[in-house]
């Protein structure tokens, strides 16, 4: 019998001591409802755990850029719905000054009403922001090193010494539609060439007699115009373009018009349509840096969208300056208007489909998250029932060692049996 070394009192002890601590543990986690509390839980748990959670807020913020996104387009769409609207407005001008049932101090009022519709577009476009970004002034859009003459083309043309292409050399007489119907044209009849530029309307007017296409690019048939060129699409010949001598928004040609009258004065509307039908294949486009839009809809680098929303002004659309106050300016008005809210239409559609592209953007990241939540909880959360268990088997054994320990203090009582 020894007193001085209790063994059966230390091995109790100690598991009591381990006891403890495993009790102290599940109410850690149970009091926490996480598994892992601090890294001696689980070493590479922690690790995976805390690296999903950094992702899962990636993830939550992206949404809530995609979401910003949304709203910035919103805003510059609303702002693009209004120009819509003046630009309709301004075609009803147009259309009814092109009436010659108004005199002409009935043009210079209509004309007064234009000029604060246009001034309105541009108001429009320069307060036009997000969170004090401008949106519509051209700084959101694509760098452009060198300033980009527009260009307009027409497939409408066909010669009769071609079955499909046409040249600068082609005779005006010698021209059919592109279904191969004569536009009537006779050398007898007068072409007048009408275009916008920088808010001047200009006309020029010659007899047809033995001039060609190229003529289209004179100022009476023979002296070349300074503000424009006509040749053929280099890649397709079937392609008649119009180029902008200039670069840039002020050197646009807008509305390019041909009207071919009789000798009578009389339009001849197949020959005229025909040759009028241009539209803008390239836009004028003034230097500027890339101010395109990043907006960032994943947790890692580079996992973004980038925006670019083309400058959205009076002078960016052809219709600066715009002039009414003749039937004939109204008349290419018409044209030019058509143009601008062809421009408005393409740039709402672009961002209309922006939208709904960040729309399911932020479903995908909303299902990612969803996803990588449930396998971080399955790694870090605690199941809470197993757990109670585990902490009711550790309580009990707890007070079975409470109770033995007591018990092995009091054998090395037996000793004093021995004293009596």
């Amino acid at each position: 019998m020894r007193i001085n070394h209790n063994i059966a009192a230390l091995n109790t002890y100690r598991q009591l001591t381990m006891g403890t601590n495993a009790a102290q543990k599940n109410m850690s986690k149970l009091s926490s409802g996480m598994r892992i509390n601090n890294a001696a839980d689980d070493a590479a748990g922690l690790a995976i755990s805390e690296k999903m959670r950094n992702q899962i807020r990636g993830l939550e913020q992206a949404q809530r850029n995609a979401q910003d996104a949304i709203s910035l387009i919103q805003t510059a769409e609303g702002s693009l719905s209004e120009i819509h609207s003046i630009l309709g407005r301004m075609k009803e001008l147009a259309t009814q000054a092109s009436n010659d049932t108004y005199s002409a101090q009935d043009r210079v009022n209509m004309q007064d009403e234009m000029t604060q519709l246009t001034t309105e577009i541009d108001r429009i476009r320069n307060t036009t922001d997000f969170n004090t970004k401008n949106l519509l002034d051209g700084s959101m859009g694509k760098a452009v090193s060198t300033a980009v003459a527009n260009i307009s083309g027409n497939t409408s043309l066909r010669t009769t010494n071609a079955s499909t292409a046409i040249t600068t050399g082609t005779a005006l007489t010698d021209l059919l539609d592109s279904d191969g119907n004569s536009l009537g044209i006779t050398a007898e009849d007068t072409v007048t060439i009408s275009y916008v530029i920088d808010g001047t309307t200009k006309e020029y007017t010659f007899t047809v007699g033995n001039n060609t296409i190229a003529t289209l690019e004179t100022t009476d048939g023979t002296t070349a115009n300074t503000d424009l060129t006509v040749d053929m699409n280099a890649t397709d010949t079937t392609q008649l373009e119009v180029k902008a001598a200039t670069e840039g928004f002020a050197g646009a040609i807008n509305g390019f018009t041909v009207t071919v009258k009789d000798s009578d004065g009389n339009i001849k509307t197949a020959a005229t349509n025909a040759l009028s039908a241009f539209t803008e294949t390239t836009a004028a486009a003034d230097v500027r840096a890339d101010g395109r839009a990043s907006f960032q809809v994943g947790h890692m680098t580079g996992q973004n969208i980038q925006l670019d929303i083309n400058d959205m002004g009076a002078a960016a659309l052809g219709v600066k300056d715009l002039k009414i106050t003749t039937q004939s300016q109204a008349d290419i008005a018409i044209k030019v208007i058509d143009n601008a809210s062809a421009k408005v239409s393409s740039e709402r559609s672009k961002l209309g489909a922006y939208q709904n592209r960040l729309e399911y953007t932020i479903n995908n990241l909303g299902t990612s998250s969803e996803n990588l939540t449930a396998a971080e909880s399955r790694i870090r959360d605690v199941d809470m029932a197993k757990e109670m268990m585990e902490f009711t088997k550790n309580n009990i054994l707890n007070q079975a060692a409470q109770a033995m320990l007591a018990q092995a203090n009091q054998q090395p009582q037996a000793v004093l049996q021995l004293l009596r």
